[in-house]
């Protein structure tokens, strides 16, 4: 999916993996990330945040729940991270990095919310008059209020199979009027996923449904006595959706594919963000006249299509891949012609490296012709020790 645009804008990180295998320095089915350059997209869609006042939660769990790069970003300026479920929350807070949204798209399970209210969240992300109960139960604990986002959803919203949640529009004034018997937890925002998506007929970013349903919510909530401070816009933030997003009143956002130059607009369009992750994979056999590289690292809306396969850039040969099956579990990718056994195969398509069994493989110097490797990872955050 995004093959050609890493090959025209970041052909140096292409080099870069086919140099660190063929050295034997990384395994196959790792995704490598150039660092420096993921940085600097970082940096302009902060800048751009801060122009447009807009506050920036940022996503890791597309780059496997990454605690160095949490690390720079926070140093960087960034608020904190938005945890997409309890898991990643346990990562952020063993590695202390500050957690500005918590439950959203997966809520806190009851036997972890009094540790992330000690924690200390700026948001918990809420669904259910019953898990604003348990968290107003461990606010109280503590003597502190917590602060709420309500996913909130209209009837003609697009929610994504695996993520059926929220309060319909039609219950937010019986709600508002059941949060007078809680003292510890504060209704501040609305949030909603996706509020923006690619349109591929137009090649552009449009608001969703779903947008327009925050402004919906908060009209409503205000009416009964909530004042919305934060509404809450995710999905394919980047310096271009910013720039659509002060148009709606957003007030926060959060960053995944964007700082990594992978949103579905940056597979089309020149971006000021340029694409940063290379998946890397070896020739294992042929088989019928069909070459097979090491899997492990497919995610199903990949759209994986291409691939190089070589000893060096220079001198690869772009060929087509045929992923397993989703029914199937992604051993190999298939290339439909034979290859050179151990030749280095390199990819770039869409990811959830969280999902993956994939190695994470942090590269600095990459700009410079001086790659060095920064650290190895799992794919859920942990450093590699082999």
């Amino acid at each position: 999916m995004f093959l050609n645009k890493i090959m025209e804008k970041n052909s140096k990180l292409i080099e870069a993996s086919f140099r660190l295998h063929q050295e034997g320095k990384i395994l196959p089915d790792s995704y490598v990330i150039d660092l420096d350059t993921l940085f600097q997209n970082a940096k302009a869609i902060l800048k751009q945040g801060q122009k447009e006042n807009i506050e920036l939660y940022f996503m890791l769990k597309q780059l496997g729940r990454n605690p160095l790069i949490a690390k720079e970003l926070v140093k960087m300026g960034y608020k904190g991270a938005v945890v997409v479920d309890f898991k990643e929350a346990l990562v952020m807070m063993k590695h202390h990095i500050p957690i500005s949204n918590v439950g959203h798209l997966v809520q806190a399970p009851k036997s972890l919310i009094q540790a992330l209210v000690d924690y200390g969240c700026d948001y918990f992300t809420v669904f259910s008059i019953e898990k604003i109960k348990e968290i107003n139960e461990c606010a109280k604990k503590v003597n502190k209020v917590q602060p709420l986002l309500l996913k909130v959803v209209g009837k003609e919203d697009m929610i994504y199979s695996g993520q059926t949640a929220g309060f319909r529009l039609e219950e937010l004034a019986s709600l508002a009027q059941q949060m007078e018997g809680f003292d510890h937890v504060s209704i501040q925002g609305v949030t909603s996923f996706p509020c923006f998506l690619y349109d591929e007929k137009e090649e552009k970013i449009n608001a969703t449904n779903n947008l327009d349903t925050l402004l919906k919510a908060k009209e409503i909530l205000k009416k009964n006595g909530i004042v919305i401070k934060n509404i809450n816009a995710p999905s394919t933030t980047s310096v271009f959706t910013l720039k659509q997003m002060k148009n709606y009143s957003v007030n926060s956002g959060e960053p995944g594919h964007g700082l990594t130059g992978t949103t579905p607009l940056h597979a089309y369009k020149d971006c000021v963000e340029v694409p940063c992750v290379a998946y890397v994979s070896e020739i294992s056999h042929n088989f019928d006249g069909h070459a097979y590289c090491y899997g492990g690292g497919h995610y199903r809306r990949s759209h994986v299509k291409q691939a190089l396969v070589g000893k060096n850039l220079k001198n690869a040969k772009k060929v087509d891949i045929i992923p397993s099956s989703d029914e199937s579990i992604d051993y190999y990718f298939e290339i439909p012609t034979p290859c050179t056994i151990s030749d280095t195969v390199v990819m770039s398509f869409r990811y959830q490296i969280f999902v993956t069994r994939s190695q994470v493989v942090l590269v600095r110097g990459i700009s410079s012709d001086n790659p060095k490797i920064a650290g190895i990872y799992s794919s859920l955050g942990d450093v590699y020790d082999g």
